[in-house]
């Protein structure tokens, strides 16, 4: 006799994370008899962790954030191409002979929230070179931008991605002016809670820029409400975290989320 099915998020740190209060908070609405935990996982005890759950019947599978996303690639399967795409993982769950796999649920959780933007031929900036900044470029490969300026600590890392998705552009370091864009998105971890803050200066941005700070602890970053005080459109990080969130949870559970509760989960992670 197996427990309660369960899925969990794991990264190194993890405490952090609101994936679970979302995940419960759809498991109870839609009266599903299952749990979602928070599992703490560093970079050497990975293949111990995936190892273990391989061999768990209850568990359906795992969200996967800093600094997994790359690294857990070495230890799934990957039906759908996702290395030489995107090129990071942040879902894994268990196919139906039982075989886990990964997938990445980032890019459309990203593009979501931008969709009605017309973002063809426009420029857009992107800070940080990880897993998600990964899945940001592959969103904007789809949607014919004009060019990605790239900034991050390791410029030739930068520019290795802009090739790799087939975009036009240019990589710099921190600290460098940046150009005129529609759109800046930070996909690093600068300005996360316990990390350092990302220091921009937005003063070359144009009065319809907006800016998307993929952090969601804290929800109000520094960069956003310097965008705030701009005048500047922003985008918080609960928009991606929740959209990306949804396609795990079909895959783990079976079922679509009730997307008509969504004001109320946003109140809930907002407090």
């Amino acid at each position: 006799m197996t427990g309660l099915p369960y899925a969990e998020v794991i990264g190194d740190p993890i405490a952090h994370s609101k994936s679970p209060l979302i995940h419960k908070f759809w498991l109870d609405k839609l009266g599903i008899e299952a749990d979602y935990r928070l599992f703490h996982v560093k970079p050497d005890e990975l293949a111990d962790y995936i190892s273990a759950r391989r061999d768990d019947p209850d568990w359906q599978g795992c969200n996967v954030t800093i600094p997994h996303k790359l690294a857990v690639m070495d230890h799934v399967s990957d039906p759908g191409g996702v290395r030489d795409t995107i090129g990071a993982m942040n879902t894994i769950a268990r196919d139906e002979s039982g075989e886990l796999f990964g997938t990445n649920t980032d890019a459309g959780g990203f593009f979501a929230p931008i969709a009605d933007v017309p973002l063809k031929g426009q420029d857009v900036i992107v800070i940080g070179a990880g897993g998600a900044a990964q899945a940001v470029l592959f969103a904007l490969s789809r949607i014919d931008v004009a060019s990605v300026t790239m900034v991050n600590r390791n410029a030739l890392k930068a520019s290795a991605l802009l090739a790799r998705f087939g975009l036009k552009g240019q990589a710099l370091e921190h600290g460098a002016a940046l150009p005129p864009a529609r759109l800046l998105v930070n996909a690093s971890a600068l300005g996360m809670k316990g990390q350092d803050e990302l220091v921009i200066d937005l003063g070359t941005l144009p009065d319809d820029a907006i800016v998307y700070d993929l952090v969601y602890a804290p929800i109000k970053t520094e960069l956003l409400k310097a965008a705030k005080a701009r005048g500047l459109e922003t985008i918080d990080g609960l928009s991606m975290l929740i959209g990306q969130a949804a396609v795990a949870f079909e895959i783990f559970f079976g079922q679509s989320p009730p997307v008509e509760h969504d004001e109320e989960l946003r109140k809930l992670l907002l407090k």
